[in-house]
C-alpha cells in the first residue's frame, strides 16, 4: 500500500483533496441567495410566473427547514448535511466530481456491491479498482489498502453491503479511515435494518468519512428521491457549490418534511422480524442451498438453478433479482423482504418449485 502524499498523522485539512478546479468554482448565486430578508410582499426578482398555483415559485435551493430536520432525526449538525433529489446516487456523483480528477484520480471499491458506484466512476472517467470480498463476504482491510496509491482519493464502503447483505464491523470500517489519506464514503442506505450503529458518529473525530443515508429504504419514500450526505462541514460547503441550484422540488421537500413527523409506522421492526421468517422458510424450501445471513431489508439466496428459479417466480407473479452474474454471487437471488403476505407467497413459491415439473 501507498499512502496518498498527504500526511495523514498531522490533522489535516481534508479539503486538501478536493479538485483544484472545484477550489476556485464560483458557484452559481440564485436569486434567493442574494436576497438576505425583509417584509417582502412582490417578488420580481426570479422570474417566475407571478401566478398563484402552489409551485409558482422556486423552492428552497438549500432546503434549510428539511436540513433542521434532518438534522434533529439523525442528531448531526445541519452544516454536515447534504441533501440530494436523487437519491443517493447524486451525493454518489458529486462525491467523485468533488474529489476525483478525470483520467487521473482512482478510487477503491468493495465487489460485489452497489453498481452505481462504478458506473459513476465510468461517467467521470475515475478508475475504479474493485477488490473482492473475502471469506463470508468480510471486509478485506488490507487487501483494500493495498489497492490504493497515491492517486486514490475514494474508498467505497456499502454497509450493509448490496446485494451481501451484511455490515461490517465499525472498527474495521475504522481502520481503514485511519490508515488511508483520503476519503472514505460509507454507504448506510440499509442501515436503518441493521443493529451494527451507524459510521455517523465517527464524522466529529474524523474530516475523512463521509456517511450517505436514504430516505427510499425504510423510510418508504424511494419515489421522492431523496438522499443525503453526512461529513465534515468543511467538506458538505463542495457539495452545496457543485450542486445544481435548485435540485429538489418544495413539493418533495413538504412531502418528506410530513412524512418525517408521521414515522416509520412500525415497519422497520416488522422487516426486521419478517427477515428472520422469510430465512427460516426459505432454508426449507428443496432448490434452497444457503440462506446468507443479513443486516438489510433483503436475503442473498442460492439457489440450485438461479436463472430457472428466476423464472419460475417470475411466471407466478414474484419478482426477484437474479444477482448470479455477479462476482461470488454465482446461482444468487436477492430477495427483498417483503409484507407478510408477499413473503407468504413467496414462500409457497420457493417450496413448490421442482425443475421436473417445471
Amino acid at each position: 500500500m501507498i499512502l496518498l502524499k498527504y500526511d495523514i498523522e498531522e490533522n489535516m485539512d481534508y479539503t486538501r483533496l478536493i479538485r483544484k478546479n472545484i477550489l476556485a468554482l464560483e458557484p452559481y448565486s440564485t436569486a434567493r441567495d442574494e436576497f438576505k430578508g425583509g417584509d417582502i410582499s412582490v417578488w420580481l426578482d426570479a422570474n417566475e410566473s407571478p401566478y398563484q398555483n402552489g409551485v409558482n415559485r422556486y423552492p428552497d435551493p438549500h432546503q434549510k427547514t428539511l436540513k433542521l430536520r434532518i438534522s434533529s432525526l439523525f442528531a448531526m449538525p445541519a452544516e454536515s448535511i447534504f441533501v440530494g433529489g436523487a437519491g443517493s446516487d447524486e451525493a454518489i456523483d458529486l462525491t467523485f466530481r468533488i474529489f476525483c480528477q478525470p483520467g487521473v484520480d482512482n478510487a477503491v471499491a468493495i465487489t460485489p456491491s452497489y453498481g452505481v458506484y462504478s458506473v459513476a466512476a465510468a461517467i467521470n472517467d475515475v478508475e475504479l479498482r474493485e477488490v473482492e470480498l473475502g471469506a463470508g463476504f468480510s471486509l478485506p482491510v488490507e487487501r483494500i489498502l493495498a489497492a490504493t496509491d497515491d492517486r486514490t482519493k475514494l474508498i467505497w464502503i456499502c454497509s450493509p453491503n448490496n446485494p451481501t447483505g451484511n455490515a461490517f464491523p465499525k472498527e474495521e470500517i475504522l481502520r481503514i479511515a485511519d490508515s488511508f489519506g483520503g476519503m472514505v464514503v460509507v454507504d448506510e442506505a440499509y442501515g436503518d435494518f441493521s443493529d451494527r450503529g451507524s459510521m455517523l458518529p465517527e464524522i466529529s473525530g474524523r474530516g475523512n468519512i463521509i456517511v450517505l443515508r436514504t430516505f427510499s429504504k425504510a423510510w418508504g419514500m424511494a419515489g421522492l428521491r431523496c438522499g443525503m450526505a453526512f461529513a465534515d462541514p468543511a467538506v458538505i460547503a463542495y457539495y452545496d457549490r457543485v450542486k445544481y441550484p435548485y435540485n429538489m422540488s418544495s413539493r418533495v421537500q413538504r412531502e418528506i418534511l410530513e412524512r418525517i413527523e408521521k414515522g416509520t409506522g412500525g415497519h422497520v421492526g416488522e422487516i426486521k422480524s419478517e427477515r428472520i421468517r422469510l430465512a427460516e422458510g426459505l432454508a426449507e424450501a428443496r432448490c434452497v442451498l444457503e440462506v446468507y445471513p443479513s443486516d438489510a431489508n433483503f436475503l442473498l439466496v442460492r439457489v440450485i438453478d438461479a436463472d430457472d428459479v428466476y423464472s419460475w417466480l417470475t411466471d407466478n407473479g414474484v419478482i426477484v433479482r437474479n444477482r448470479s452474474r455477479l462476482p461470488l454471487c454465482a446461482g444468487a437471488l436477492r430477495i427483498t423482504v417483503g409484507t407478510p403476505e408477499e413473503n407468504d407467497a413467496t414462500l409457497r413459491l420457493m417450496k413448490e418449485y421442482s425443475p421436473k415439473k417445471y
